[in-house]
């Protein structure tokens, strides 16, 4: 499942020179939690305004949301997603950078996706990505050693195909499979050298 198949695509532009006062009754008009600040110019980047922005650096702070605009509060440049990144990707990247939602943009704004998508749209309960990947690693093996068995060790097919399987190690080490002492590939090495020693 990808960010595009569970973000939110009605999302709610704002201009930078906006008042902070003007994004809070957009807000609450359209019941949203943020706005994606539109970029000036071709170049520039896109921004988000949150309510955590708005209570944390206004309301906390006692300022006049009718005298301060959104540039003053938003964050920009701001964490984007592409729209092709699996769910997993996305949880990984908010886990990482502390945020809660982020625009999807492919050359533009496509959606926005939040924490709550993956909750409430995403297949994690269903298809955790731990099986997954273990049973993607299981085929990797399985081709290596038979990519081995017709080309040869030696072969760039058969080095592709061992990276792959290293690949896999790894990204399963990444969702919690405890690190083997030795790789798929050394496994598979040393036994093929046991044999035509023996």
């Amino acid at each position: 499942m990808r960010a595009k198949h569970i973000m939110t695509q009605d999302v709610a532009t704002i201009r930078g020179s906006a008042t902070v006062a003007e994004a809070v009754k957009l807000m609450r008009l359209k019941e949203l939690r943020a706005l994606i600040v539109e970029p000036r110019h071709s170049g520039d980047a896109y921004g988000i305004i949150t309510e955590t922005d708005i209570v944390s650096k206004v309301v906390a702070y006692g300022k006049d949301p009718q005298r301060m605009h959104v540039y003053e509060v938003m964050s920009k440049p701001c964490i984007v997603v592409n729209p092709d990144l699996d769910v997993e990707y996305v949880a990984r990247l908010f886990a990482n950078t502390g945020v809660w939602r982020a625009p999807v943009i492919q050359g533009e704004l496509l959606g926005i996706i939040s924490v709550t998508d993956i909750i409430t749209k995403g297949d994690f309960v269903e298809k955790p990505k731990l099986k997954f990947v273990q049973k993607e690693l299981q085929k990797a093996i399985s081709n290596a050693r038979s990519v081995v068995a017709n080309y040869g060790a030696d072969s760039k097919r058969a080095e592709e195909a061992w990276d792959l399987v290293d690949e896999l190690e790894a990204e399963a080490g990444y969702y919690g499979v405890p690190k083997p002492e030795k790789t798929a590939r050394q496994l598979f090495s040393e036994g093929r050298e046991y044999v035509s020693v023996g």
